[in-house]
């Protein structure tokens, strides 16, 4: 095997170590998005992808001219019975041929592949990031729509109280309303009261008066009648 065909053949074996790794159950994409945030990696970032795409060029060419060896070795040129050991030389050219562009693809297609997981790890882990980040906005959400439902129940309780505080209020004025109007009417009747007895008063003093005008009079009246009995016996 010569160093190229060497060479892809330990890339190849690589490439199914690494895809092996990346395909352990137990580490999460989590972690291997981890690792592949690390500073290196960034710093390798700009060199990766031409990397990336000088190796795809590298195993075409190689991968072509497997191809091209192969067909080279599969057209029967010589007859076995002829010469045997040219025969036997082809077949074994023909095999590592075949062997090459079987390594060759599969470098290829594993390349490709591990790339591509490499790629689903990364959206996976932000995926499942955003994920929870998602729900922990919904969480969030969820709570505040708790917190609101309960401000709303106690802003209804306390527009209740206020309601009741409020025609409480309006009873509390139709009552100080009312006891106006009846402190009024006391104030009326107390004022009638005090007419009623001032004219009382009056007209007792006027009763008294007149007892003492009619005594009065009945003294004079029977004054004159002693008079008049007199001047009558003396006219006898």
């Amino acid at each position: 095997m010569t160093l190229q065909w060497t060479a892809v053949a330990f890339f190849l074996y690589a490439e199914i170590v690494f895809n092996l790794i990346l395909c352990i159950p137990f580490i999460s994409a989590q972690r291997w998005h981890f690792v592949f945030n690390w500073r290196i990696w960034s710093w390798l970032s700009p060199y990766w992808n031409k990397f990336f795409f000088a190796m795809i060029m590298a195993l075409v060419v190689l991968f072509g001219d497997a191809i091209r060896e192969v067909q080279k070795y599969s057209d029967p040129m010589h007859d076995p019975q002829a010469n045997p050991n040219l025969y036997d030389l082809v077949h074994m050219k023909l095999f590592r041929a075949q062997r090459n562009l079987y390594i060759c693809g599969f470098s290829l297609f594993l390349w490709l592949v591990m790339r591509r997981v490499v790629t689903l790890l990364n959206q996976i882990a932000e995926t499942s990031e955003n994920t929870t980040g998602l729900q922990a906005q919904m969480d969030n959400a969820f709570k505040a729509a708790e917190k609101h439902q309960e401000d709303n129940q106690i802003l209804k309780k306390v527009r209740t109280l206020m309601e009741r505080e409020q025609s409480l209020l309006t009873i509390k004025n139709q009552l100080k309303l009312e006891i106006e109007k009846l402190q009024r009417q006391l104030e009326v009747a107390e004022e009638a009261v005090r007419r009623s007895n001032a004219e009382a008063e009056a007209m007792k003093r006027q009763a008294k008066g007149l007892a003492q005008e009619y005594d009065r009079l009945l003294r004079e009246h029977h004054l004159l009648q002693n008079l008049q009995s007199a001047e009558d016996k003396k006219d006898q």
